[in-house]
C-alpha cells in the first residue's frame, strides 16, 4: 500500500465523549475495559476484543486521515471505509464488518497485511454498532501518541493479567523496561503474567563483528533468589529497582561497585570476567551465590525411605480426599 501515513499515530480508542485533558490512561483504559466486559459475557476474550479495536481504529483514523486537513489517499475503497460501518445497523452491519474484513485482507502492501486473514469476533450486531459508535465520537488523530501509547500499554497487561490467555509470559512489566541497562539480570517469578516463568535478562551494547571479544567483565544482579514478587498484593514496581540502578551506574559503568565480597557474600551485584564466563559449561549466565532459604539445607533433610514414606502418606490421603469428594457428587 503506498502514500505517506504519518498522520496515523496508531494506539488504542478512547471510548469516551469528555476531552483528553480532564481524563488520566488509568480512566480512559478503565472505560474501554469495561465494554471489554460486556462483549465478555458473549464469549469474546480479552485477545479478540483487543484484535477488534485494533481494526476498527485503523479504519476511523484512516478516515481522519483521508479529510482536511491532511487529505491523504487511504487507498481503502469506499464501500469498504469506515464511513460505509457507520451507516449499517442489525445483521446489515455484521455482514458488511465479515466482507469489510475478508476484501481488505485481500489486499497488497500495509493494508493487507493489517487485514490478513482478519475475522469478526462481535457476533452481536447491536455490540458491534455500540463500539463503532463510541470510537466515532473520537477524533484520533489529534490524541497525543503518548496517551494512546499509555492506554495500548494499560490493555496489553489487563491482557496479560488474565491467566486463561496465556498471553502473560509476551509481556514485559513497565517498571523493568524503565530500568533496562547492559548487565545481566535475574528476576524472580512473580513479575511476569504465567504462574512460573523466570527470566534472566540480559542487557548489552550492539558492537561491530570482531575477531576478538569486546566483552571484558559481566556484571549480574541476582533479583530473584529471596525475592517474593505477586500480581495483587506485591507487584513490582519502579521502586524495587532503584538500587538495581544505582549499582549499573549509567553514567560512568567504569566506576562500578560490586556490593558481594567474600566478607559481604549477601551482596546482589557481582562482576565476572570474560574468563570466568567461558570456563562455565556452556558458557552458562545462569549464575547465582545467594543461599535460597526456601531451600532446606540437604544435610538436614530425613532418610530416603522416610521421605518416601511421608510422600505416600501425603498421596494416600488426597486420594481419600478425592474419593470422597466423588461419592458427594453422585
Amino acid at each position: 500500500m503506498q502514500g505517506n501515513w504519518s498522520c496515523v499515530p496508531f494506539g488504542v480508542p478512547i471510548l469516551s465523549h469528555e476531552p483528553i485533558s480532564a481524563m488520566t490512561s488509568t480512566a480512559i483504559v478503565n472505560k474501554v475495559w469495561n465494554f471489554c466486559h460486556t462483549l465478555r459475557d458473549d464469549g469474546v476474550g480479552y485477545g479478540d476484543y483487543l484484535e477488534q479495536l485494533t481494526y476498527l481504529l485503523f479504519l476511523k483514523m484512516a478516515d481522519e486521515c483521508s479529510k482536511p486537513p491532511y487529505n491523504r489517499d487511504t487507498h481503502i475503497p469506499k464501500n469498504f471505509n469506515w464511513e460505509s460501518l457507520r451507516g449499517k445497523s442489525g445483521a446489515e452491519l455484521e455482514s458488511h464488518y465479515v466482507k469489510l474484513l475478508d476484501e481488505l485482507g485481500k489486499k497488497t502492501g500495509m493494508l493487507g497485511d493489517i487485514f490478513v486473514k482478519s475475522q469478526n469476533k462481535i457476533t452481536d450486531p447491536a455490540k458491534l454498532h455500540k463500539l463503532i459508535q463510541l470510537i466515532d465520537g473520537e477524533s484520533w488523530v489529534l490524541l497525543g501518541a503518548d496517551v494512546k501509547g499509555d492506554i495500548y500499554e494499560g490493555l496489553l497487561q489487563k491482557n496479560a493479567e488474565d491467566t486463561k490467555s496465556g498471553a502473560g509470559q509476551y509481556l514485559t512489566p513497565r517498571a523493568l523496561i524503565q530500568a533496562m541497562v547492559e548487565c545481566v539480570r535475574r528476576l524472580p517469578t512473580g513479575i511476569f503474567y504465567a504462574q512460573g516463568v523466570k527470566a534472566n535478562v540480559l542487557f548489552f551494547e550492539n558492537k561491530p563483528a570482531s575477531k576478538t571479544a569486546h566483552t571484558k567483565d559481566v556484571w549480574i544482579n541476582d533479583y530473584r533468589t529471596n525475592i517474593k514478587h505477586t500480581l495483587k498484593t506485591n507487584p513490582l514496581a519502579f521502586d524495587d529497582l532503584k538500587n538495581f540502578m544505582a549499582c549499573d551506574n549509567p553514567a560512568d559503568r567504569h566506576k562500578r561497585k560490586a556490593t558481594w565480597s567474600e566478607k559481604s557474600p549477601e551482596g546482589r551485584w557481582r562482576k565476572y570476567t570474560y574468563a570466568e564466563i567461558i570456563a562455565r559449561d556452556k558458557a552458562s549466565l545462569d549464575i547465582f551465590w545467594l543461599k535460597d532459604d526456601s531451600l532446606e539445607d540437604s544435610a538436614n533433610l530425613p532418610e530416603p525411605g522416610v521421605l518416601a514414606a511421608a510422600i505416600v502418606e501425603d498421596l494416600e490421603a488426597a486420594l481419600e480426599q478425592f474419593r470422597m469428594t466423588a461419592g458427594d457428587l453422585k
